[in-house]
């Protein structure tokens, strides 16, 4: 049916290139610091428990829990270009809260940012 030299390479490019897609991964690359920042505090938060509940990378906001403590990062863009990471824990009075939360976040975040 297809004899002609140009047919079948087309037909066998064909194949090849499709063989290759399927099942490739695409690693995104974040590509500012504030990406990278972002990405790296929510991994650190759910790495050390915390349910995230909301995060708004546009305000830079991200919010969750662990056990009965809120949790708050902060992740801002510095006019030099480079982000800062605030993170706020907070317990009600009385509750069970477990110490230096914020501490292991932090050192969890900087593993990530690779510092």
């Amino acid at each position: 049916m297809f004899h002609t030299p140009t047919a079948l390479f087309v037909i066998v490019a064909l194949t090849l290139f499709s063989a290759c897609a399927t099942g490739n991964r695409v690693q995104v690359v974040p590509t500012t610091t504030f990406d990278r920042a972002w990405n790296a505090a929510i991994d650190a938060a759910r790495f050390e428990g915390v349910r995230v509940a909301s995060a708004v990378q546009e305000s830079g906001l991200i919010i969750g829990t662990k056990g009965q403590q809120d949790v708050t990062i902060n992740v801002r863009q510095e006019v030099d270009g480079s982000a800062r990471l605030e993170i706020d824990v907070r317990a009600p009075e009385g509750a069970d809260s477990e110490p230096g939360l914020a501490g292991r976040i932090s050192r969890a975040y900087d593993r990530r940012m690779q510092r």
